[in-house]
């Protein structure tokens, strides 16, 4: 039961708040890429290690995923509107202390408050949505912008970043939020109506930390054993964060309003949704980090002319996600999503091709696939799962769908981010001079920015060997990604023909999401 009395159909005041919803929506998923391209300039002016640099980047998702269900549960008690008011402004403020860090470990702790910050978004958002847009038409219309929002987000990310770096420091790529957030502060309260549920459960401070807790320690443990092979501390970490998942998906089966809903996962279709959606973001995210790298880097493009190159990547996965549900109500979701994963597949089969004097045209063909197969995992998927889950559900549903995205993304930077340095590594030791300092070793096997740095000041032919050697092991490394990338989506592709039926999810997944009072 919400605090306010909704009309049957949206009038003007919904639908501008529907615009408000979705600009905040954009910049909560363009903070998981803009920084990308910022990381060569990060590296020179921060001096980051390796560990650094990836937490910098992935520390966010990290927490966004952490912290999504309480937040849906917090949202519940204390009102929608108030938690995404109180989100935008925290966002606000870290992205400003972010912009001028002067140390490595400052923009990580910057990074986790806007992780914090931009997990009250996804929830409170979709919330209000449900709660605005009580005509199912309407509500259909609404969760497809929704949806749009967090898509283009995420693809003009780093278009916006290189357009930014171009002319500023690399600090600009965080205030791009500020004004977005302030204009939803201002209007907030005037155009977005408020709910609580009375009913809502309580907040279970146990499962919040070890739903915390597990994500961060599985995901330590995995990127320590990638850098520093089988170690007694990293598998420890590792065997202890599994082991608080286990314990918190056992809390989950005795409380009435649980953080996550695992009986949703005995409907095989949703199973095999929820499965594709994480693989398919992991694989992504894993081989964009290096991408963005390789386009700087190795092929010596600017900022500008790097987020240039990923236009047509963004171009075709908005495309692709404007167009999935029609191609859905005509083949089924199921044909939609196992030929979206075989044909993402060959888009890393083709960047795993890679190769000098044609690099940047291959891997921009290897984009456009990419982004064109997964498209419609991610759209249709998302709609498949709310589709799938029981009307009493769908809520709990779309936060596990938000959560699984999220994690996977973080998870790809990790964890294929640290293995494809750690090839970067193996591959590039053994080629160094034995003359080369201890020091100049180590920055040069951290990073591939750190190793054109060493061979700047090497200088002559050595450097120039140095620097080329550098790049030959660091594009390697991004094959190898493109590789494993390939493999996950050909396994996602085999699950959902076997688990999905062609009837279901075609084209009418968000009917359910209908529930008034927004439980």
């Amino acid at each position: 039961m919400s605090t306010t009395t909704i009309p049957a159909k949206a009038t003007r005041r919904e639908w501008i708040g529907l615009a408000i919803i979705a600009l905040p929506c954009m910049v909560y998923a363009m903070d998981l890429t803009v920084l990308n391209l910022a990381l060569p300039a990060i590296s020179a002016e921060l001096d980051p290690s390796a560990s650094q640099l990836l937490w910098i980047v992935d520390v966010y998702g990290f927490l966004v995923a952490g912290f999504l269900m309480t937040m849906g549960t917090l949202g519940d008690r204390i009102g929608r509107r108030k938690l995404l008011l109180i989100g935008a402004a925290a966002f606000a403020v870290a992205s400003v202390l972010a912009a001028f860090s002067r140390s490595a470990e400052m923009l990580i702790a910057m990074r986790a408050l806007l992780g914090v910050a931009g997990a009250t978004l996804a929830p409170s958002t979709m919330s209000l949505i449900r709660n605005m847009f009580h005509d199912e038409h309407e509500r259909q219309f609404a969760i497809g912008v929704w949806i749009a929002a967090f898509s283009v987000g995420g693809a003009i990310g780093p278009l916006v970043g290189g357009l930014l770096l171009q002319w500023w420091w690399w600090g600009a790529a965080f205030l791009a939020a500020v004004p977005v957030m302030v204009l939803l502060l201002v209007l907030g309260p005037k155009l977005l109506p408020e709910y609580r549920d009375p009913d809502a459960g309580k907040l279970d401070p146990a499962s919040m930390a070890q739903s915390l807790s597990a994500v961060l320690a599985v995901v330590y443990g995995l990127k320590r054993i990638a850098e520093y092979g089988m170690d007694p501390r990293g598998v420890a970490v590792l065997l202890a964060g599994v082991a608080l998942g286990a314990l918190f998906v056992r809390r989950q089966k005795h409380l009435a309003y649980p953080f996550l809903d695992v009986t949703l996962f005995r409907r095989p279709a949703f199973s095999a949704a929820i499965v594709a959606y994480a693989l398919a973001g992991l694989s992504m995210m894993g081989v964009y980090i290096f991408m963005t790298q390789y386009l700087q880097l190795v092929l010596g493009l600017t900022p500008l002319q790097a987020g240039v190159a990923t236009i047509p990547w963004s171009v075709c996965f908005t495309v692709g996600s404007l167009l999935a549900p029609r191609l859905a109500r005509h083949w089924g979701a199921r044909r939609v999503m196992v030929r979206g994963l075989l044909f993402a597949a060959v888009g890393f089969g083709i960047t795993a091709l890679v190769t000098p004097p044609h690099g940047l045209w291959i891997l921009i063909a290897g984009m456009l696939a990419m982004s064109l197969g997964m498209a419609p995992v991610f759209t249709v998927g998302n709609e498949l799962i709310i589709t799938t889950a029981p009307p009493e559900r769908a809520g709990a549903a779309s936060a596990l769908a938000e959560t699984s995205a999220e994690l996977s993304g973080a998870l790809g930077i990790a964890v294929l981010g640290s293995l494809g340095m750690l090839a970067y590594r193996l591959w590039l030791d053994p080629a160094l001079p034995a003359t080369l300092p201890d020091a100049d070793t180590t920055r040069a096997l951290s990073t591939l920015g750190g190793a054109v740095t060493v061979a700047g000041e090497v200088g002559g032919a050595a450097g120039a060997a140095i620097a080329d050697t550098a790049r030959t092991a660091f594009t390697d490394a991004m094959r190898a990604i493109a590789v494993f990338g390939m493999a996950m989506m050909l396994i996602a592709a085999w699950m959902a023909a076997r688990l999905m039926r062609d009837g279901e999810g075609a084209g009418h997944a968000t009917t359910t999401v209908d529930d008034p009072a927004g439980a």
